[in-house]
């Protein structure tokens, strides 16, 4: 024992010293780096036919979505058409109710709006593509909650979300059809008494909860948006913390004869830029499985303190606009292809052309992903095939044409009969797959 311990005593000193002498014989050693492995475990219940997933629209409807487009669109004369007197230090339409846009007529000198530019682009998105989501339609604020200072939150759905878990295309249609109408309805100005029109405050973070409340978006068997289309900054936080004039406040109502319009009670709260409070409930919904998609329209969005706000709500939406390459992300903006995402992550729409440009993007980027195919998040790719092991619903699958390969970016293909076995899946008959991928570090 003694002769033995002190052999591997020697054996620890030569190794250490990175010669190892045993009698004539002399053996040098390369040092080598300790490996280091850890694993990551992939679960995945695949309900390929029932997947369509639930897209709930909240809907700004607030007064400046009377406003024009372009307050500077001029005729082919000319004239300034969404100004009065046609001139361009006109009055402004839209601004005051005894003012709004001519958006109708057969003259040249119709102006849109950025309500008649969304009717539009909706218009075209429902038409063509209702059948890509189950559809459902929140507007906000909410009027009769607030009817003193308009600032309302959401409190109910106009068009709730299909019922069933059917997915067909013509029930879908139907839905999207019912939403369109519902938008239609809305007129950009009204005198008429019970006819919505768009008025009010922007209270974005009111709203954003409410949509955590409703339990059909929280399902498992689908994946779930909330797609907020706002032109303006989000205020009407009645419990804002730190009221006008703190310095924390930033005013979003404006002045009259030089005053901040945030001096006069209650708007020392509800005129504050709401960013804290509307980035924390877009938080809460991706953490209760909720993404949501932001769509910025009009060009007070577009400078300013806009970008900021909707990029951190878009970022902590869970969905971000992703690229490639620079011209993935339109004018004006760049990719990080580092991280694969746009620098501007919210999507931005100055007119009906652009907005349903967006709306198109949108619809291409939510549909399903292909059930055949796995991907894993950065850092857990696999080292390589041997690996990888696969279980689908308990059995143990080896890599082969028909059952799954491991693909060069370490995304996992199903093949032949094991992938037309996870396309015919449904929530009654779900396909388990559970993939242990291990990594060498």
């Amino acid at each position: 024992m003694r002769a033995k311990l002190t052999l591997l005593r020697a054996l620890v000193l030569g190794t250490v010293g990175g010669v190892l002498a045993t009698g004539c014989q002399t053996y040098d050693f390369e040092p080598v780096e300790p490996l280091a492995i850890s694993q990551t475990t992939e679960t995945r219940d695949i309900r390929a036919r029932n997947a369509k997933p639930n897209l709930m629209m909240l809907v700004d409807t607030s007064g400046s979505m009377t406003l024009p487009v372009n307050e500077n669109l001029r005729d082919s004369s000319g004239v300034y058409v969404c100004r009065k007197g046609g001139t361009s230090s006109g009055e402004i339409c839209g601004v005051s109710e005894a003012f709004p846009c001519d958006t109708g007529g057969a003259l040249p000198g119709r102006c849109p709006t950025r309500w008649t530019s969304l009717q539009k682009a909706m218009d075209t998105f429902l038409t063509t593509s209702g059948s890509i989501a189950r559809i459902g339609l929140a507007t906000y604020p909410d009027l009769s909650a607030d009817k003193v200072y308009k600032c309302g939150g959401t409190a109910g759905v106009t068009v709730a979300l299909p019922t069933t878990e059917s997915d067909d295309d013509a029930t879908l249609k139907d839905k999207a059809a019912e939403v369109n109408g519902k938008l239609l309805a809305i007129k950009n100005s009204s005198s008429t008494a019970g006819v919505q029109k768009p008025e009010g405050g922007t209270p974005t973070n009111d709203s954003l909860q409410y949509m955590l409340t409703l339990p059909e978006l929280k399902t498992d068997a689908r994946s779930n948006f909330v797609l907020l289309l706002t032109d303006g900054l989000p205020n009407c936080n009645s419990k804002f913390p730190t009221p006008y004039p703190n310095a924390s406040c930033s005013c979003t109502l404006g002045t009259l004869s030089g005053t901040s319009l945030c001096s006069y009670d209650p708007y020392d709260k509800l005129g504050c830029l709401d960013k804290d409070g509307s980035v924390s409930a877009v938080k809460a919904l991706k953490d209760a499985n909720i993404k949501t998609i932001v769509i910025g329209f009009g060009a007070e969005l577009a400078s300013g303190t806009g970008p900021d706000v909707l990029n951190a709500m878009a970022q902590e939406g869970g969905f971000s606009r992703t690229c490639t390459v620079n011209s993935d992300c339109g004018t004006g903006d760049t990719c990080d292809m580092s991280r694969g995402l746009c620098n501007r992550r919210f999507y931005q729409a100055g007119n009906a052309d652009e907005l349903a440009a967006a709306l198109r993007k949108i619809s291409e980027t939510i549909q399903l992903d292909d059930p055949c195919l796995l991907t894993f998040a950065a850092g857990q790719e696999p080292s390589s095939q041997e690996l990888v092991v696969v279980y689908v619903n308990g059995d143990r699958l080896s890599p082969g044409a028909d059952t799954w390969t491991l693909n060069g970016d370490k995304s996992i293909s199903f093949t032949g009969s094991t992938c037309e076995r996870i396309k015919a899946s449904t929530s009654a008959n779900p396909v388990k797959i559970e993939v242990r991928a291990v990594q060498k570090r």
